[in-house]
């Protein structure tokens, strides 16, 4: 496929998805969302890539939806603002249950709709220097609807009621002090904090131990703890059989090295 909003790239096992509209301070729309849905899908197939890495190109990662687009869907009757919501869903769904690991690489302001597509990442690296989050959706009447299931898992309901209803802005180290987000380092550090992340997944993680991993936490989400222990006892039971688990059993009892 060919994008015109994002810029998809295999590097050393990692793929670079770009959100690449830096002149719109790479708001989205729903072409970007689709050329998105698609990369997302892309990569997870991607036999290259063990390791996914989203960013935006210039001085922001994700300002939100694009003020056309909003333009576009406040005039949408019930069944068009339907289908367009389903769109964004399939994308956050899609990035959430990648088998491969994401890291969002965070430069410069990740709001509304852009901290979404951060929340659902697996790792968030952050500019200490420009990295700003927020759910802004209700100061403008609207709200968070979809990422907010994500988001309380990702730190809680109380920290995600305030963050909601406040739509207030906070640093790299405010969103780490509440779970946000995982990594904090200067700006001229942050490609390279992040490649050196997505280089030790690569090197010492096994690729069905991390999608399983994030099958596991994904599904029990939820559940009661007895049905919970069950999957996670079928689970186990399964990954035992994976060849990874055999190749890693057998190299960790003769003492050998691994490579994934």
């Amino acid at each position: 496929m060919d994008y015109t909003r994002i810029k998809y790239e295999v590097d050393q096992r990692v793929c670079t998805i770009s959100l690449s509209r830096p002149e719109k301070r790479n708001a989205f729309d729903d072409k970007m969302v689709a050329e998105l849905t698609t990369a997302f899908y892309q990569a997870q197939k991607d036999s290259k890539s063990k390791v996914i890495l989203l960013k935006g190109e210039g001085d922001a990662f994700c300002a939100g939806a694009d003020l056309a687009y909003l333009q576009r869907i406040s005039k949408f009757d019930f069944n068009q603002n339907q289908e367009d919501s389903s769109s964004l869903m399939k994308l956050l769904l899609q990035i959430y249950s990648n088998r491969k690991p994401v890291i969002a690489v965070v430069r410069g302001p990740a709001i509304a709709g852009g901290c979404g597509l951060a929340t659902v990442c697996d790792i968030i690296v952050a500019s200490k220097e420009t990295a700003m989050f927020g759910y802004t959706e209700v100061r403008i009447g609207f709200i968070p609807a979809l990422v907010m299931v994500f988001l309380v898992r990702r730190i809680g309901e109380g920290r995600a009621r305030e963050l909601a209803l406040r739509g207030n802005l906070l640093t790299a180290d405010e969103a780490y002090t509440i779970g946000l987000v995982n990594h904090v380092v200067p700006e001229t550090e942050l490609d390279k904090r992040a490649q050196e992340l997505a280089q030790e997944l690569i090197k010492k993680s096994s690729a069905s131990s991390m999608g399983l991993i994030k099958e596991l936490i994904a599904r029990i989400h939820g559940m009661s703890t007895s049905d919970a222990l069950d999957y996670a006892a079928n689970l186990n039971a399964l990954t035992r059989m994976t060849d990874d688990c055999k190749k890693g059993i057998e190299a960790f009892l003769k003492k050998e090295s691994i490579k994934w």
